[in-house]
């Protein structure tokens, strides 16, 4: 089992339901891709000390869990996925970095 742990920061606030939103697509994209076994997300919680983040604030994070190495790799080419990242990116720009690793627990 792998989890692909996405770090989402949009470059300025998006109201909350469009961040609902965007979570929701994407669930719905990589839930119906029959690649990912569990998804999970969240809004970030922010703090004062966000205010000195080095890279970026977290808008959101995201979990996808997979199989394997080739369910993950097949993720990054699911159809509807650059779709939904450009349409997105359109409306509210924004970032994302991830981890690839084993269950943390």
């Amino acid at each position: 089992m792998i989890h692909h742990t996405m770090i989402v920061a949009f470059d300025s606030p998006i109201p909350a339901g469009e961040l609902d939103q965007y979570l929701k697509e994407f669930e719905e994209l990589v839930t119906g891709s029959g690649l990912v076994e569990a998804f999970a997300a969240r809004h970030h919680i922010r703090v004062p000390g966000d205010d000195h983040a080095p890279v970026a604030v977290a808008s959101a994070i995201l979990q996808l869990q997979v199989a394997d190495l080739d369910a993950l790799n097949a993720t990054f080419t699911m159809p509807g996925a650059l779709d939904l990242i450009e349409r997105w990116r359109a409306r509210h720009p924004y970032k994302a970095i991830w981890a690839n690793h084993e269950p943390l627990a």
